[in-house]
């Protein structure tokens, strides 16, 4: 299902690092854009109206709203199961324009409580998409996402980086993108900035999404597809902050700086803690750090 906007452009940050870059997948998709529709363009394929489809995620999940507002525009009946988190501005914002969006969106106490509200309709006949969208079918969206990155570079768009950080969340973004570094056989570090409990955010469940994503293009494409070796996959942990959705104080002065050098915008749940830390990198080696965070958030309530 086309949903997206592609190729999503690269810019060099040079009033911060002379070897950092952000790659725009901010802009990749109209009303709302972010690494969660290159997913979605697979998760949602063949929904027709009337369907009903249903997700999981916290109170404030930018997943759950990619899938409100794809989903209903499709014609589709949204159901998002969500539970409680640490909130801030901007996941409050998120959480107002879900309960707008989605069909229902009800708030429970636990996760255990949200997932089984979701896996009731399931039983029902809804369809249903994992929380992040983490599957082996929407990690193909970041596998085309890696590879689209690789052809602008091949064509000189920017140099091949060293390392491309990532949010850590539910590890689909990091998992596809380092199984298309591993295909072009490229000599690229995926970073997965962890931003939720290290349960979720583990370097172990990124790699099994990659080796099951592998497994199910060989399924299909009937061809050998190369696997992604632990090497290429690290993952920091003290971007966490303590709890999901509680800002940090590197990552609220890491988005101060972008946004006065070159007025984007990050989130404190996501994308400003893993800019925090391609700030860090960046003094060393060539960076590139994924947008995955749609601003336009903000100014649509």
């Amino acid at each position: 299902m086309a949903l997206g906007r592609f190729l999503t452009p690269i810019v060099r940050l040079d009033a911060l690092s002379g070897n950092l870059w952000v790659k725009r997948d901010d802009l990749c998709g109209d009303p709302l854009g972010g690494n969660k529709v290159r997913a979605l363009e697979f998760l949602l394929a063949g929904v027709k109206d009337d369907d009903v489809v249903v997700t999981v995620g916290s109170a404030g999940s930018t997943h759950a709203l990619a899938v409100a507002t794809y989903g209903t525009r499709l014609g589709a009946r949204v159901l998002v199961g969500r539970w409680r988190q640490e909130m801030n501005d901007v996941s409050t914002k998120v959480e107002d324009r879900i309960t707008r969006t989605a069909y229902r969106a009800p708030i429970f106490r636990t996760p255990v409580e949200a997932y089984a509200w979701a896996w009731m309709h399931h039983a029902r006949g809804a369809r249903s998409i994992a929380a992040g969208g983490s599957t082996p079918l929407g990690i193909l969206g970041h596998v085309n996402a890696g590879l689209e990155l690789i052809d602008q570079i091949d064509v000189g768009v920017m140099p091949q980086p060293t390392r491309v950080v990532v949010p850590l969340g539910t590890g689909g973004t990091a998992a596809g993108l380092a199984l298309a570094f591993a295909i072009a056989e490229r000599d690229i570090t995926v970073v997965g900035a962890r931003v939720v409990p290290k349960i979720i955010g583990r370097k172990g469940r990124v790699l099994g999404l990659a080796r099951r994503t592998a497994t199910l293009i060989e399924k299909y494409g009937e061809t050998k597809v190369p696997r992604v070796r632990p090497e290429m996959v690290t993952v920091v942990d003290e971007t966490y902050g303590g709890a999901y959705g509680r800002e940090t104080d590197a990552g609220r002065a890491a988005a101060s700086q972008l946004r006065a050098t070159n007025r984007l915008t990050l989130d404190p749940t996501y994308t400003a803690k893993a800019f925090a830390h391609a700030l860090e990198v960046a003094v060393r080696e060539p960076t590139l750090f994924w947008l995955t965070f749609d601003s336009r958030i903000l100014g649509k309530q």
